[in-house]
């Protein structure tokens, strides 16, 4: 990020087909232009390091908009007003109008991730980038390909190390492998969601399978409690750490029975442990996992 304030330069053409405006141009190219359309505006000049490593990446995720958003340059060099007007005093900086007016923006050379993240706030999911790699990764996850999946989600956090996803697959398979330590410090990584907005998917289902394999590590082998549940089916102390193991040991659907017929027993036991214990299962597996579809439906017939 460069700051704009006495940087002298020669004047040179920027590389990129992407259209230059101007200051006389831009009422026509960005103002009126944006009632049709979002329209980024890239503040950018010559002698800007961080601007060329930026501008790659911005229009390669412009182009898997699908003409959903414009892009236009402006030179601040030979432009300066519209920036000064904007108060814009780093750059790169990059402006989104909508209807004819400013409505969100971002200042440095951001990664791909969170330059995508910036388009879809204003006109939904994208295509390309890393999502077929993240997709093929998780498939092969899903068939068991542990390696496979590693490998590819290695291969998005070598060229973006806060791409979410990837972080979170990649976790879940340390998770799966016992690796907690590894899990824990890669979900260290993962950046912080917006405020008011939620985790990504990925990431919230790795941390809640660190956490269920933490807690599955406390609660001790499957004999012994399958033993006293047997015994005294309203031990549910015993029936609440089987489930934990259970799960531990990847029987989704034992481990939720025991939940399920824990709530049915007492549902309100530990300040409704059994009922919150489920739901961490839920966020773990996802959402639309077979099993925890089929759980969430038995869940909802008992509680309600």
């Amino acid at each position: 990020m460069a700051n704009v304030s006495g940087a002298i330069a020669p004047q040179t053409k920027a590389a990129s087909a992407v259209k230059e405006v101007t200051t006389a141009s831009f009422r026509a190219d960005v103002l009126t232009a944006s009632t049709r359309q979002p329209v980024l505006v890239d503040f950018w000049a010559p002698w800007c390091g961080p601007c060329k490593q930026l501008a790659p990446a911005l229009e390669k995720a412009v182009a898997d908009a699908g003409g959903k958003v414009a892009l236009v340059k402006m030179n601040i060099d030979d432009h300066p007003q519209i920036a000064g007007q904007l108060g814009i005093q780093s750059i790169p900086a990059v402006i989104a109008f909508d209807k004819g007016q400013p409505v969100d923006g971002f200042v440095g050379a951001l990664p791909e991730s969170q330059i995508r993240g910036f388009i879809e706030r204003l006109v939904g999911p994208l295509e390309g980038g890393s999502a077929a790699l993240v997709a093929e990764a998780d498939e092969l996850a899903a068939k068991g390909d542990a390696d496979g999946a590693a490998a590819l989600y290695s291969e998005i956090l070598a060229e973006d190390p806060v791409d979410p996803k990837a972080i979170g697959g990649l976790a879940k398979l340390h998770v799966a492998a016992g690796r907690l330590n590894e899990a824990k410090a890669l979900l260290e990584t993962a950046p912080l969601a917006p405020a008011g907005k939620e985790q990504d998917p990925a990431v919230a289902a790795a941390s809640a399978a660190l956490r269920l394999a933490e807690q599955a590590s406390s609660v001790g082998e499957l004999a012994p409690l399958e033993q006293a549940v047997a015994a005294n089916p309203n031990d549910h102390q015993a029936r609440f750490d089987l489930a934990v193991a259970l799960s531990a040991k990847g029987d989704r659907a034992a481990a939720a029975d025991q939940l399920l017929e824990l709530i049915r027993r007492d549902r309100s036991w530990n300040d409704q442990a059994a009922r919150k214990q489920l739901l961490q299962l839920f966020e773990a597996w996802g959402l639309m996992d077979p099993e925890s579809v089929a759980a969430r439906r038995k869940l909802s017939a008992i509680w309600f």
